[in-house]
């Protein structure tokens, strides 16, 4: 069987979430009838005679079961509404500390080299960065419902402890996770596990209530009759609260494992290098990679990319295989060679300790074909279609993104990372083409107080740098500044976007970039960027107007004169009509108009979603080259699709 590509995985992950819900109600049920076993023991000297089925039917059995549904349900929605901040809010739910993108630390810098170097090569806009400050153990996950809207997470000690290569391993993992669209499914498996687990968290208090009462100097024997019954009632609630806690992490292993497996084959992919994720995950095995600090280790231990939290019965329940297994699916032979290595600095017993547990199995297709070198051989071979290269990284993405931020001017670089310096690249990527007095003229068109007005000194360092780079640094600049750029506050957003439509209206015309870098601003600087976009079309029928207005925008970037236009779209459509029906050529595209056609398209089935992305890329690929404006466009019209499009130059 073919490895699956970026859209299938996506909607197998959608299906996920329906086994999910399955999971979650048979377990709701289990503990719903344990419950009310516990009632019917309690109130059975007033239903005498009563069987258990009978008493289910009754209004004390009926009365119990909603009540429990009820408390389970209200728990899972009440964290459901707790993170539909998205990846921000799961990083303040464990106490991360959010990375200053114009940090100064050089394991800090270390990361945000690595990630941006992944995020350039998959065309996955750069993620905010988190750090666990008071985690010495080795751990790391990412958050988010969308790609574009990710944040990632990682322990002290996996930033002090680690090598590049093997956190360059350790991030590769945790790009697999954002590209294959486990993050949405994690995040909500976060909702669930909280109302399964309510039922003990009662138990416990009722548990300590009766407890503290028992201790009171004066009691009446009905008082006391009362404390006694609180507290078994508080201890079988605590006892099945440890049933819903096994469900959970049994919930938790049955979505978590295989998909640790391929992600751990996607990073060997992506970086290339066995040794590298092998290496972090031997570490982890000796020093161990658990949250200590933090009340929602259990929580988290479906998302990170090793345990996170201690438990019984670990190979029914871990969410992760063990270490050795791991390795060894690798690169056969990778766990021998690394133990081999520090046996000279590292006791027997704890080498022993760090792959226990483990049996080796097959690698997982998603790594099928690597050598046993300490580099794997990549395909490099451009895919047939455009759509093939969404979610992926290659040999070729990767090093232009190297080559790219190396290329990078040190003080053009290090502006990016600051809230000011990135608004003035927004301004700078508007106006660097321009003759200087003309320049001059625009900018001031821009009114305000604050980091908000055109910076002349900080223009004076971006622009030269512009314009010695050329059009292709521009979309690679915009993804560094979105760290920088999301630290504004709402209204500095408002105000930003204000001013850059009022230099693009300046001239009464809108370039491609014009269109693209406007589009790709608002979406991803709206409030409800981090939601979630639902699937509400699974045909392309109801959509067959927002394909006009984005098929008529390729065409019209893609072919010089009006014949050659008419025909790119008629092409482009046939796979989208019925037979006799022919839509027009629309004339002129809008910012508007392009923004909802996208908002529309973006709610089709992940299925459906290559047709519109190589529909677009025969626009763009029929005179048999890709400028950089068409490709700053598909870059675009991927993105807003929530498909990330890696570099086409690389």
């Amino acid at each position: 069987m073919s490895h699956q590509g970026f859209f299938q995985r996506q909607a197998s992950a959608r299906r996920n979430t329906g086994l999910l819900v399955i999971l979650f109600l048979a377990a709701v049920a289990l503990i719903t009838l344990s419950v009310c076993l516990v009632g019917y023991l309690v109130t059975r000297s007033e239903t005498t005679g009563l069987a258990f089925a009978d008493w289910l039917t009754s209004r004390h059995g009926l009365f119990t079961a909603l009540a429990v549904v009820g408390l389970i349900g209200t728990g899972s929605l009440i964290r459901w509404a707790d993170l539909a901040g998205g990846g921000e809010r799961v990083a303040k739910m464990v106490g991360a500390r959010a990375i200053d993108p114009d940090t100064r630390d050089a394991d800090e810098r270390k990361l945000r080299n690595i990630v941006e170097e992944m995020a350039i090569a998959s065309g996955v806009s750069v993620p905010d960065l988190y750090v666990m400050d008071h985690e010495t153990g080795i751990n790391a996950f990412v958050a988010g419902y969308t790609p574009g809207e990710a944040v990632m997470v990682v322990t002290h000690g996996a930033l002090t402890q680690l090598s590049r290569d093997e956190l360059q391993g350790v991030v590769g993992h945790e790009f697999s996770h954002v590209l294959n669209g486990d993050m949405r499914l994690n995040v909500r498996l976060i909702a669930i596990l909280a109302g399964i687990l309510m039922v003990g968290q009662i138990g416990g208090f009722l548990l300590r209530v009766s407890f503290s009462g028992s201790h009171r100097s004066v009691q009446t024997s009905r008082n006391s009759r009362g404390t006694a019954i609180f507290g078994l009632v508080g201890l079988a609630l605590v006892v099945i609260g440890y049933v819903g806690v096994f469900f959970g992490r049994l919930i938790q292993s049955a979505v978590s494992r295989q998909r640790e497996m391929l992600a751990d084959a996607s990073s060997v992919q992506f970086t290339r290098n066995p040794e590298g994720i092998g290496g972090a995950l031997f570490k982890i095995g000796l020093k161990g990679g658990y949250l200590d600090t933090t009340s929602h280790a259990s929580d988290m231990n479906h998302m990170c990319f090793g345990e996170s939290t201690r438990m019984t019965f670990t190979a029914l329940l871990a969410s992760h295989p063990p270490v050795q297994e791991r390795i060894e699916a690798i690169q056969p032979g990778l766990f021998a060679r690394l133990r081999s290595r520090l046996r000279d600095t590292e006791p027997e017993a704890t080498l022993r300790s760090a792959g226990s547990g483990a049996s080796s199995s097959p690698l997982p297709e998603a790594a099928a074909g690597f050598g046993t070198g300490t580099t794997s051989p990549v395909n490099t071979r451009p895919p047939q279609k455009i759509s093939d290269s969404v979610g992926t990284v290659n040999r070729r993405s990767e090093d232009y993104a190297v080559t790219l931020l190396n290329s990078l001017p040190s003080t053009f670089r290090n502006l990016l990372y600051t809230r000011a310096g990135a608004v003035q690249l927004c301004y700078a990527l508007l106006v660097y083409q321009l003759p200087p007095q003309t320049r001059h003229q625009r900018l001031a068109l821009i009114k305000g107080t604050s980091i908000l007005v055109p910076n002349q000194e900080l223009l004076g360092k971006l622009l030269p740098a512009l314009e010695s780079l050329g059009p292709g640094v521009r979309f690679p600049a915009l993804e560094l500044a979105m760290p920088a750029l999301r630290k504004l506050d709402p209204d500095e957003r408002a105000r930003l976007m204000a001013g850059t439509e009022t230099l693009i209206k300046a001239d009464n015309r809108l370039s491609l970039f014009e269109l693209a870098m406007h589009t790709f601003l608002r979406r991803h600087l709206a409030e409800n960027s981090a939601r979630l976009v639902p699937v509400r079309y699974r045909s392309y029928r109801p959509v067959t107007a927002q394909l006009q207005v984005v098929f008529s925008l390729m065409a019209r970037a893609g072919a010089e004169d009006g014949r050659n236009r008419q025909s790119l779209f008629e092409e482009a459509m046939a796979g989208f009509v019925s037979n006799g029906e022919k839509p027009e050529l629309l004339s002129e595209v809008s910012v508007t108009l392009l923004r909802h056609a996208l908002l529309t398209l973006n709610s089709l089935s992940p299925l459906l979603k290559p047709g519109v992305i190589d529909a677009c890329g025969h626009c763009i690929v029929a005179d048999g080259e890709v400028s950089t404006s068409e490709y700053e466009l598909i870059r675009l019209i991927a993105d807003q699709l929530d498909c990330p499009m890696p570099p086409m130059a690389a």
